[in-house]
């Protein structure tokens, strides 16, 4: 039987005078070995994807992370240069596939960027430099060559009791690997916390109400699936999800 299909937004990235739409490789890796799917890679276009048309032809959709922020003016407010750097084309496809795969009850895993875009694509809104706020922690990304250690899991986040995500991940005091400078501010209506680290800051969501799998975490589960078990874990979760849509579409 062939493996489900999950569709894995791009990035629009510039390398030598040259533009790319990229998905960094422990997404596909992680989407492969840990939910045993096969990706799907969506060019970041401003204009000409067919949403309905790249979900009829997959089982499930995966929104990494990326170096890029979701833009201020799609959840109303005037960008600065701190709100930076920007992908239109990023947004341009995932904003819209995430609420269509939503719409349809096609599973999703949204992961740093990605839980952050479906905060704004549901009417929330975020927070920038959440580090210069009082009481709050750095969250960033450690500027270091080794990735294992930029990459480090050290921050707590507590998972909710009765969560959706309590019965993957169990309840109480996990460890994961966050590493951001943005945040969601304004919590979407449709949207319920799941697990926040000790400075309170909203750390995983889920839909209310979704008809399948719809979860996003601000931390790096991809990073670690090979080897952490609340990592492996989660996209286990997700994999069953889409394996189950899968088989439902099948009749």
């Amino acid at each position: 039987m062939s493996k489900p299909v999950v569709a894995i937004p791009c990035d629009f990235r510039e390398f030598d005078g040259n533009v790319w739409h990229v998905v960094a490789h422990q997404y596909v890796r992680a989407a492969v070995e840990g939910a045993g799917v096969m990706p799907f890679l969506v060019p970041a276009l401003e204009t000409g994807n067919d949403i309905d048309e790249i979900l009829d032809r997959v089982d499930g959709v995966l929104a990494s992370g990326a170096r890029s922020n979701v833009h201020p003016s799609l959840y109303g407010r005037e960008a600065t240069d701190a709100d930076g750097p920007f992908d239109p084309g990023r947004d341009a496809t995932s904003l819209p596939l995430i609420r269509r795969a939503l719409d349809r009850g096609v599973p999703l895993l949204a992961i740093c960027r990605g839980i952050q875009e479906l905060n704004v694509a549901l009417g929330g809104t975020l927070a920038t430099e959440i580090q210069e706020q009082p009481g709050i922690s750095d969250h960033r990304k450690p500027d270091v060559p080794d990735l294992d250690i930029a990459y480090g899991i050290r921050q707590d986040v507590v998972v909710k009791e009765g969560s959706c995500l309590a019965p993957v991940l169990g309840t109480g005091r996990i460890r994961v690997n966050s590493l951001h400078r943005q945040a969601i501010a304004a919590t979407a209506p449709r949207l319920a916390v799941e697990a926040i680290a000790d400075d309170g800051t909203i750390e995983a969501v889920s839909v209310i109400g979704a008809k399948a799998f719809a979860v996003g975490v601000q931390w790096h589960p991809e990073y670690w699936v090979r080897t952490d078990a609340p990592s492996a874990a989660l996209f286990k979760g997700f994999g069953d999800a889409v394996r189950g849509y899968r088989k439902s579409k099948a009749g």
